[in-house]
């Protein structure tokens, strides 16, 4: 009999990370896995749309939990989570990431006696004021097999003493670019849509809460502003979240962007949104998925953030850590000077983050870990 195996995932970065996962297992023959959504990205344009372009297979739970406070959101999660789990009786589950349904999926797996699996694990930016950070640790805490994507995580994995649960993976995120690159670039046509030329405009994403906070939003948005000064035009797929905090905090921040050449687009598809990055001059993000592909797609970054988990990006020169105006226009400066070669960045990348190979090796270990959870 296969073994029933539950994949838990709720926001955008996780779904194309999932069908890595997915396709190395049926290659592998390990029967039909089991997709469960908890709904924390719950916008179409976050969600429908990436699991239809991403071929993945239809959840056999979609939770609907939504947005909301930190506290309010994971219980609810926990509670719709637990109960999924006993109703399907899996033997494994696996956890993606650094989100809210990342943490409330291995709590309640792990309550359950549910043998669990964590991708991406030993990521650490060392700021506890972040809630993924705090995620992070307390997940490969609870979780029995540890996916370290880089020699970095695995050895911050072997000083927290989680040597033993602990397999070098290398970085389903390499795979995952590497496979939708391939098809965005015969079916999406996101650059004739908005007229755009390559290298001709930069990108750049603002979601995170934190980002969103009125002490905090009106400082990035000028840095967005003065960094499309710079760059030409900057194209900015807004995030619903962010949507709701510029018209509270910034209502006429849109206008005044427009001037400066930021251009307001909706949330994009993933096909869509790694074509306009594959092709941009530059990207400025505060996300840790979106830094991590400029880099596998060797396109400059700006971090808007003080701290960065993937710090092989930073490293090796692809990306910069800016907070502010006078900081990010600083960044971009080092950018351009530096001229970047796109291909030796790609290579880097690759080399890095474990060269394509990731998928199989975690198919490998969900294959041993649900074994174990039938015994």
């Amino acid at each position: 009999m296969s073994a029933r195996v539950v994949h838990l995932v709720g926001a955008r970065p996780q779904f194309p990370k999932l069908g890595v996962v997915l396709r190395a297992q049926l290659a592998a023959g390990d029967g039909e896995p089991l997709v469960v959504h908890t709904g924390q990205h719950y916008d179409p344009a976050m969600s429908d749309a990436f699991f239809a372009e991403l071929g993945l297979p239809a959840p056999v739970a979609a939770l609907g939990i939504g947005s909301g406070p930190h506290g309010r959101q994971t219980g609810r999660m926990l509670e719709a989570i637990e109960e999924t789990l006993l109703g399907l009786r899996p033997d494994a589950v696996v956890v993606y990431g650094d989100t809210n349904s990342t943490l409330a999926g291995a709590l309640a797996a792990t309550k359950l006696g549910v043998p669990c699996a964590h991708v991406e694990a030993g990521l650490r930016s060392f700021d506890r004021s972040m809630p993924e950070e705090l995620n992070r640790v307390a997940v490969d805490h609870l979780c029995d097999l540890l996916f370290a994507p880089t020699e970095t995580a695995r050895e911050r994995l072997l000083v927290e003493g989680l040597g033993e649960r602990t397999v070098l993976s290398g970085d389903v995120s390499a795979e995952a670019v590497l496979h939708a690159e391939r098809i965005a670039a015969s079916q999406s046509r996101i650059l004739e849509t908005l007229g755009l030329a390559p290298r001709r405009y930069a990108v750049a994403t603002l979601h995170r809460a934190e980002s969103t906070r009125p002490e905090v939003l009106p400082g990035l948005l000028h840095a967005l502003a003065t960094a499309a000064r710079r760059l030409g035009t900057l194209v900015l797929p807004l995030h619903p979240r962010t949507t709701g905090a510029i018209a509270a905090i910034a209502p006429g921040w849109p206008e005044t962007a427009a001037a400066a050449g930021v251009r307001i687009v909706e949330p994009l598809g993933p096909l869509d949104f790694l074509r306009l990055t594959g092709d941009a001059s530059m990207v400025l993000t505060d996300s840790g998925g979106v830094q991590k592909e400029a880099f596998l797609l060797g396109v400059p970054c700006v971090t808007l953030r003080g701290t960065t988990e993937w710090v092989e990006t930073v490293d090796c020169g692809a990306n910069a850590l800016a907070t502010d105006a006078g900081t990010v226009d600083a960044a971009i400066g080092r950018h351009l000077a530096a001229n970047h070669d796109r291909d030796a960045l790609r290579a880097r990348a690759l080399d890095l983050y474990g060269g394509g190979r990731a998928g199989a090796r975690i198919a490998e270990g969900i294959r041993t870990l649900s074994k174990e959870g039938r015994t």
